[in-house]
């Protein structure tokens, strides 16, 4: 029996593990998995996971507007002057509100086209060097950024439970994977920028 017919495009999303990060100084933030799963011929590579913090997230924000012109992305969780980074339920909120905006933006077609919408899922370069890989300011391009720092290479763990999807990243003791992809390109490690001590 001959099966003719085209897979649906899918784009799984999955904000997750919230770290506290520096907990010892005034600069301490919270930090978050995100972690991809698609067949979408949108992206290069279809499994990754990155970690990024809520300044980053507005980041991106701010420069899909940019790039979207008259379309608006979806708003972020509200920012708090003082956000406790002991703050459990707090962190939830907005762990939950992240996961909302990215799969609002995954499912409006004009954003999947941006290149730093990619290289924030899938690289842990900063903001600016985002910026730079898009202006063609570094050595490698946007493809070969997000084949060399893609991280997770097993997504799918089957369960019975309702088509459930589950993840493990390399950083999972039980998920150490050398990376299959190879490229001369030389990515620069990301250096955090020093924070405010408003712990975003």
């Amino acid at each position: 029996m001959m099966k003719d017919q085209e897979e649906e495009e899918f784009i799984t999303v999955r904000v997750q593990d919230p770290r506290v990060q520096d907990q010892s100084s005034w600069s301490s933030y919270v930090d978050y998995n995100i972690f991809l799963y698609t067949n979408s011929k949108a992206f290069t590579v279809k499994t990754s996971c990155v970690r990024r913090r809520y300044r980053e997230f507005v980041w991106l924000r701010h420069r899909l507007q940019k790039n979207a012109g008259l379309v608006s992305p979806p708003e972020l969780p509200g920012k708090k002057p003082f956000f406790q980074v002991n703050d459990s339920e707090g962190i939830e909120r907005r762990r939950q509100g992240l996961q909302q905006f990215l799969e609002k933006v995954l499912h409006t077609t004009v954003f999947l086209s941006d290149s730093q919408l990619h290289l924030f899922l899938q690289t842990q370069l900063s903001p600016a060097q985002i910026e730079s890989c898009v202006q063609g300011h570094t050595p490698f391009s946007v493809n070969e950024a997000i084949l060399e720092n893609a991280m997770c290479r097993k997504s799918v763990i089957p369960r019975e439970d309702a088509g459930a999807v589950g993840y493990e990243c390399e950083s999972s003791p039980s998920h150490i994977l050398t990376s299959d992809v190879e490229t001369t390109a030389e990515i620069p490690a990301t250096q955090e920028e020093p924070a405010a001590s408003d712990g975003i």
